[in-house]
């Protein structure tokens, strides 16, 4: 996901430092990662922009295929699962009117109507909620992504009211810090749902999962996408355990602090939001779940993915077919048995 540019200022800084007209100033560089998966993210950008602003990895795209499966290994243990993988990220699997491709029968769950398939859906990943909910190892081994918040969004209200216990319900403190002549009353304000920022209506319970929103102590493991089981709720302080990750199990609390959204939302004010940096787990977008391991993984699809490497992404957070269910609702008919869903592939990159 980074951006060309970042690496090229850092290919002329170094140029700078060593005096040395030679890529990088002669200096041997790694860059790892998986480069399958969604690119560098331009709010409204065209094709040619997100392309535009990619790198460009052509030397590891020329390995031979048996070097990039061991690249992608990952927690993955069934041989037939990641070749299937690496044809849809790569763009290889055999698709109809363009890009649309077939998930196999025994990844999917049907699609009845809207309301009944999800929660076959949350039935399929989240089984006995009731009884296993305040199991961590139950509750942080399951999750289910979608492309976009309001799709989350129905999946958090479902589960949050089949999680046992009692709710905490937590409001943000919202402003526009330019609004001198009060154009923007609270209550438009608190309805905004906007991308990167907690909801002004948290609902919590003791043992939930969540994600953190922000970079708050990257050295004691608080950081952007660390996910924590909630254990207590005070007045302004929630108490919550790391869930991944090297400090798992590690007690930390979490504060109540103001949070903006990004330039690119292009808002006509400020929006200045005070809340738990922090959202439900038991769901999330496509994009936040990059670099997670799932070992029971949904995929709600009530539309297609939207850009590159989107339901790569999705599908490989799963370490098994076995345990990765997909809900598509069908967009098109094409005559033919099985469920069809868009795979986008740039092949520019």
């Amino acid at each position: 996901m980074a951006k060309r540019q970042a690496v090229e200022a850092l290919d002329r800084t170094m140029e700078d430092i060593t005096g040395i007209k030679q890529p990088f100033g002669g200096e041997i560089m790694v860059l790892g990662g998986d480069f399958r998966q969604v690119l560098p993210v331009i709010k409204k950008g065209t094709c040619g922009q997100i392309v535009d602003s990619s790198l460009r990895m052509s030397p590891l795209w020329s390995m031979s295929k048996k070097m990039r499966l061991t690249v992608n290994m990952r927690a993955l243990t069934d041989p037939w699962f990641l070749d299937f993988l690496l044809r849809i990220g790569d763009g290889e699997e055999e698709a109809i009117d363009e890009f649309f491709i077939c998930i196999p029968g025994d990844m999917t769950i049907p699609y009845t109507n809207p309301d009944q398939a999800k929660k076959d859906l949350i039935n399929e990943i989240f089984p006995s909620m009731e009884l296993n909910g305040f199991s961590s190892d139950y509750i942080i081994s399951r999750a289910i992504l979608s492309t976009k918040n309001e799709n989350v969004d129905e999946i958090y209200d479902e589960l949050i009211d089949k999680f046992p216990g009692d709710e905490q319900v937590d409001y943000s403190f919202d402003e526009a810090e330019d609004d001198t002549y009060n154009h923007y009353p609270i209550e438009f304000l608190n309805s905004r749902n906007v991308s990167g920022l907690p909801p002004h209506c948290l609902r919590l319970k003791v043992g939930c999962p969540v994600i953190l929103l922000r970079n708050i102590d990257p050295s004691n493991g608080l950081c952007n996408g660390t996910r924590l089981i909630c254990k207590s709720f005070q007045r302004n302080v929630i108490d919550a355990e790391i869930a991944v990750g090297e400090h798992v199990g590690k007690r930390v609390f979490l504060p109540r602090i103001p949070l903006c959204p990004s330039e690119n939302d292009m808002f006509p004010f400020k929006l200045k939001r005070k809340q738990f940096p922090i959202r439900l787990s038991f769901a999330m977008t496509i994009n936040k779940a990059q670099g997670q391991t799932i070992p029971n993984v949904g995929i709600y699809l009530p539309e297609s993915v939207f850009s590159h490497g989107q339901l790569y992404v999705a599908l490989s957070r799963g370490i098994s077919r076995e345990k990765t269910k997909v809900l598509v609702r069908p967009v098109k008919d094409f005559n033919r048995s099985g469920v069809y869903t868009a795979n986008v592939v740039y092949r520019e990159v």
